[in-house]
């Protein structure tokens, strides 16, 4: 993962507002950090985010899980990466290290509500802010047993959002937004949407494939749906014979993966390489003719906009978070059935003239995010709460429920 860099311009904007809020210590909750087997765009946005907020001189500590393989407290990019306690004890003894100091003082609290929340509104009232990508919906059954789904949707949809409905949230696209005061039933005022940058280090280069390459990438967890995805490839290939497949990532659902390869006789056409370096990423970027996905839930899709900017283009599954990291028709195809999305996938790799619109619509559309934007944005929210919690004397707004 490349360190991201921000100019002058924005390093400055952060110190000002960090000096006219009092925010110099930030501590950030996470279930993941970057190190972990297992990170995915939940992590790469919080390293970037963090990376360039300790540019400006802002301190950050970050409380995450046990990783394997990784000290207990490690410094990354300038801010400070503290793990302890299990997937899931990492909630309760987060919160347990803020109420008791262990983590020393902050100026601002930032959760990443990653599924579970770390109920931060329940023992912290100052300057804050709520990371909420997504709704997970469907997610808890397709990762949990059928008891253990139901309280985790329970949960996210009925028990911790009215915890919640005074502070500021933040979520990666318009189409998250909606789903946020939809389902979850929070105030749209509270939601601000902050997409997220794409790397400059992804960008075009070298020569595309020979022949049709598909790549899709992400962990492999059942939201995902890689097995779903291999099926589709199977029958584009009854109408584009020479097409492959690469899915690169790792996680604990290669067994069922596989399983569907050697299903459809996929062996000599899909691979697997697991996890790649950022170099072997980007040249397999560059030489694809199409990216690929066929999630059932996203915040935005990071590797979508990542493969944008290296110009090309992506058919993916019509969701929440894919119809803004996607621009219909200019940098990619969205579709919902798998009908439709073998279809989007024949026509992006049998025309050419299309194939070279869309190139250049992915270009355009990579270029507008930076993780400059993001980070700055994302300050502001901290800021600006600060400011209103010192106008109103600690207290915050009283939100009127719903319906």
């Amino acid at each position: 993962m490349q360190k991201p860099v921000a100019s002058d311009a924005t390093i400055s904007t952060i110190q000002d507002l960090a000096g006219r809020a009092g925010l110099h210590h930030v501590h950030l909750l996470a279930w993941r950090d970057l190190d972990d087997d297992e990170s995915g765009g939940s992590e790469v946005h919080a390293h970037n985010i963090a990376s360039i907020w300790a540019q400006a001189g802002v301190r950050v500590t970050m409380r995450t899980s046990f990783a394997v393989g990784q000290p207990p407290v490690g410094v990354r990019d300038g801010y400070t990466v503290s793990r302890r306690g299990s997937r899931y004890s990492v909630f309760p003894r987060s919160a347990a290290a803020e109420v008791l100091g262990r983590l020393g003082p902050c100026d601002a609290v930032v959760e990443i509500w990653n599924g579970v929340p770390f109920l931060s509104p329940l023992w912290w009232h100052g300057p804050t802010s709520v990371w909420l990508h997504h709704v997970h919906g469907p997610m808890w059954g397709q990762t949990l047993p059928a008891p253990a789904a139901r309280f985790g949707n329970l949960l996210e949809e009925r028990l911790a959002p009215p915890f919640y409905r005074r502070v500021p949230m933040v979520t990666l696209s318009p189409s998250s937004k909606e789903e946020l005061v939809d389902e979850l039933g929070f105030d749209r005022d509270h939601v601000t949407v902050i997409p997220p940058g794409v790397d400059p280090f992804f960008s075009p280069g070298g020569d595309r494939s020979a022949t049709p390459l598909a790549v899709a990438v992400g962990r492999l967890a059942p939201v995902k749906d890689f097995p779903r995805l291999v099926r589709i490839l199977a029958g584009v290939r009854e109408r584009v014979p020479d097409v492959e497949l690469v899915i690169v990532g790792e996680g604990y659902a290669r067994d069922e993966i596989e399983a569907v390869v050697r299903s459809v006789d996929g062996d000599p056409w899909v691979r697997l390489p697991g996890r790649i370096s950022d170099d072997e990423l980007r040249d397999l970027y560059r030489r694809s003719w199409v990216t690929v996905s066929a999630s059932t839930r996203e915040g935005w899709g990071m590797t979508v906009t990542e493969a944008a900017a290296c110009g090309t283009p992506t058919v993916a599954t019509d969701i929440a978070g894919h119809a803004d990291a996607v621009v219909a028709g200019r940098s990619g195809l969205l579709r919902t059935s798998d009908a439709a999305l073998a279809d989007a996938l024949v026509d992006v790799l049998t025309d050419d003239e299309l194939r070279a619109r869309l190139q250049v619509g992915a270009l355009e559309r990579a270029a507008e995010l930076t993780w400059e934007a993001t980070a700055l944005a994302n300050f502001r929210v901290l800021a600006d709460d600060a400011l209103a919690l010192r106008a109103a004397g600690g207290r915050r707004r009283r939100i009127p429920r719903r319906g």
